[in-house]
Formats: C-alpha cells, structure tokens, sequence
C-alpha cells in the first residue's frame, strides 16, 4: 500500500476555501466532511483537510498564526510537466489566490512556480526531468 499524506490546514472560511480547492482541481469527499472540515481529494494519495479554526484548536494547543503574515509551511507539489505547472497556477489565479509569492524557478531541468490560498497557505507546484537534473548534478561535481 502506497503511504498517503494528509495536510491539515486551519482555514478561515471554510466554504471559500472548499471553493477555492476545488477550483483548482480537488475533490471533496463527502464522507470525510462536515461543516468544521472539508477532504480534498488532490490525488491517490495526497489529502488536504481545510479545517475550521474550532476544529483545528482541537489537534494541537499552540497558536494559529495568520499564514498571510506568519509562515507556517511551505507545500510542494509535483507537476507531470511545465505546462501543467503554468495550468495549475493559472486555475489557482482564476480562483483568487496570490500568484508567485516566491520567485519562479527555471533552472531548465526544473521548473517551479507558486501561489498563496485565500487562507495565505504557499503551495510550490514544480516539475523536474529527474534523469537530467542528475546529468546536471555530475556535471557540477566533476
């Protein structure tokens, strides 16, 4: 079996944060959810469980910091290619987020740009060509 991940996010507004993931692809699946969380189904094996703030107190005892002025994380995420990492941003855009809080990254064997949520969570979306990002890292060892 696969390991999955589960990115749990404190949201403000959890219905424009469903929205605005589903916007940008995810699914929401209903039996995982109610009205303090949203599943959103990214792929096989990545979930983001938006939650409310209410409900998020109830995993951890430390303050919820405002990710719009505060970082909490940064979020990876793989794309099959730089078009797909233009689209995805692109929807992310259409959809209300901030684009590219980080500068975009073209190093020619990976490409990678970025967009902040409504809730100002950072998602990185990249993609690399791992056989020459390997060429690449024997060249500037030799």
């Amino acid at each position: 079996m696969s390991r999955m991940i589960f990115v749990n996010l404190p949201v403000v507004d959890l219905k424009r944060a469903t929205t605005f993931y589903e916007a940008i692809g995810a699914t929401k699946n209903p039996q995982f959810s109610d009205e303090t969380a949203s599943c959103m189904v990214v792929s096989e094996t990545i979930y983001v469980m938006l939650l409310t703030h209410q409900k998020y107190a109830q995993f951890t005892s430390k303050a919820i910091i405002d990710a719009r002025t505060h970082s909490e994380v940064l979020i990876a995420l793989s794309a099959d290619s730089r078009d797909d990492v233009d689209a995805l941003v692109g929807k992310a855009t259409a959809s209300g987020a901030s684009i590219d809080p980080t500068p975009t990254q073209d190093y020619g064997f990976m490409y990678g740009r970025s967009f902040e949520d409504p809730d100002g969570h950072i998602w990185e979306v990249f993609w690399m060509d791992v056989d020459a990002a390997i060429a690449d890292g024997n060249k500037s060892a030799a």
